[in-house]
């Protein structure tokens, strides 16, 4: 299985993991009942199925039953013609993005930043604490129990969250996660430094250590997108590659 393979095949398991995820023919949806955030709820097609265009009437259906927006992420090439009919059936295309991969043997870990501990969250009361600082980075909505819960659950299914805290006070800077491995390949998301302790090497240095712990746990391939000509750079400084491409596309 090539490399855009499996990442896709990462994706479709992460959204299986969901707590109420749903077939539709060759596509499955992860479906949160706890939040409505696109971003967690969305379908995503299995690399190399065949699909029709009554597939994506169906799709389309079944996501609207559960009150959520129709929206898929996906590796284009897994699903070479998809586009076309998701486009014909009112689709939008919100973004166009590339990922980057990094491997245990391309991996460059820079020094720890002085003045801050790098450290997986041990409890609820931290976990909170980390998702405040990724929510307040993101300018996202204060979070709620549900995602110290999701976080919780992504830790106990064998993902990564590691959180930055100040030394000086024990203040949150910021963290980042990723999903448990499928098949030696697992996403690293996330990634939020609170504006006050940025440009202090801290992006990298969560970044490197979320994937350090990937390795050290056996994970091949690790991936992420960056959101930015910044973040790229970061990214690449620790030994991500540029590999492929995905697709972000909704029905209004």
């Amino acid at each position: 299985m090539n490399v855009d393979a499996r990442i896709q095949q990462s994706v479709l398991s992460n959204l299986s993991s969901r707590p109420a995820p749903i077939e539709s023919g060759p596509f499955v949806i992860g479906f949160d009942p706890s939040t409505p955030n696109p971003g967690i709820n969305y379908a995503t097609p299995r690399p190399g199925a065949a699909i029709s265009a009554a597939d994506v009437t169906a799709l389309v259906r079944a996501v609207e039953i559960a009150n959520r927006q129709p929206r898929l992420e996906y590796v284009t090439s897994s699903a070479p013609g998809l586009e076309a009919l998701l486009v014909a059936a009112g689709f939008t295309v919100e973004a166009r993005h590339e990922y980057l991969t990094c491997r245990p043997d391309t991996l460059a870990p820079p020094p720890a930043p002085a003045g801050f501990a790098l450290r997986e969250p041990a409890d609820d009361a931290e976990r909170l604490a980390m998702v405040t600082a990724q929510h307040e980075a993101f300018g996202g909505p204060a979070p709620r129990d549900a995602d110290v819960e999701r976080m919780s659950r992504l830790q106990s299914r064998g993902g990564v969250a590691v959180m930055a805290v100040a030394g000086d006070d024990g203040t949150c800077a910021g963290g980042g996660q990723a999903v448990p491995p499928h098949d030696g390949v697992s996403e690293v998301a996330g990634i939020a430094i609170r504006p006050e302790y940025r440009r202090r090497g801290l992006a990298s240095a969560v970044t490197a250590t979320v994937t350090t712990h990937l390795f050290e746990a056996g994970t091949e391939i690790a991936w992420l997108e960056a959101s930015g000509t910044d973040s790229r750079r970061i990214y690449e400084r620790i030994g991500y590659r540029t590999t492929g491409n995905r697709l972000y596309i909704s029905h209004p």
